[in-house]
């Protein structure tokens, strides 16, 4: 094996990822990780970042990304937190299976409770500095956030879903939303309601950075529009950044660098 990177990472500091289980929604047991920011102190107190991943059927794991890069979070001197809720795969199909016609259910909860846990087991966590940020359903569940609970200082939407029933109209995955869904939104009209954030709106307090390419076909822009328009209109700072030549990702290198700038700009704004 080569190692063509070991003199730039002699120079960073990247502490490893640390597992703890907790009992989320119905007394599941469910999984989790966090990274310790790069010179940490047990005696400190430092904010946290809890990631939400995509899918929902995907989990996060123990590796190193381009994109949602736990160690690239953590760097500034944030504790990331890391949960696998319902819907996450590798603990068992059941599991995986519970998330469909439950988005914003027993997940949420398991997100809750963890974060409960996170702030019971690690007194290093500031619980008065906490931020939650996710992309695709980890941008869902952030709108459900917003929607749900003030809890949290500030929120990152990537490519989330706001409004289920547009969100039906305009993907092209369209057997997707029928399947977690039981149908379409006019013969499950009750289901794409009680699960869709847009339906909290009046309830959204907390400061949000919005996130959305215009190429995405899998969660349309308009998608990340709606959820700006309505924080804007509401007088939730709120901030939007668009990518005209991105997808459901940030692919380009210089667009990468702009999104990362803008994220941790905008954590420092409300975190440190």
């Amino acid at each position: 094996l080569t190692d063509i990177n070991e003199e730039i990472l002699a120079n960073l500091e990247m502490n490893p990822v640390e597992e703890f289980w907790f009992e989320g929604a119905d007394g599941a047991r469910v999984h989790g990780m966090i990274v310790k920011p790069p010179f940490f102190d047990g005696g400190e107190k430092y904010p946290l970042i809890l990631l939400i991943h995509g899918g929902p059927q995907g989990a996060f794991g123990d590796d190193f990304h381009y994109r949602w890069n736990a160690q690239m979070f953590a760097a500034p001197g944030y504790v990331v937190a890391m949960i696998n809720p319902r819907g996450s795969t590798g603990y068992g199909q059941e599991f995986t299976d519970e998330i469909s016609g439950d988005w914003g259910g027993k997940a949420y909860i398991d997100l809750m409770n963890g974060v409960d846990h996170l702030l019971e087991a690690f007194p290093f966590i500031d619980g008065d500095r906490m931020a939650a940020a996710g992309a695709s359903y980890g941008g869902y569940m952030v709108n459900w956030i917003e929607g749900h609970t003030d809890r949290f200082d500030c929120l990152v939407s990537h490519a989330g879903v706001y409004n289920l029933t547009s969100m039906y109209g305009a993907t092209e995955e369209l057997w997707f939303p029928e399947w977690e869904f039981g149908g379409t939104p006019w013969s499950s009209k009750e289901t794409y309601a009680k699960w869709s954030p847009h339906e909290f709106a009046a309830d959204f307090v907390t400061p949000c950075l919005v996130v959305h390419g215009e190429n995405d076909f899998r969660v349309p822009y308009g998608e990340g529009l709606q959820l700006f328009t309505a924080l804007q209109r509401q007088g939730v700072p709120s901030k939007l950044l668009f990518f005209p030549d991105e997808d459901h990702f940030v692919r380009k290198p210089l667009n990468a660098e702009l999104w990362w700038r803008t994220l941790h700009e905008w954590f420092a704004a409300y975190l440190r």
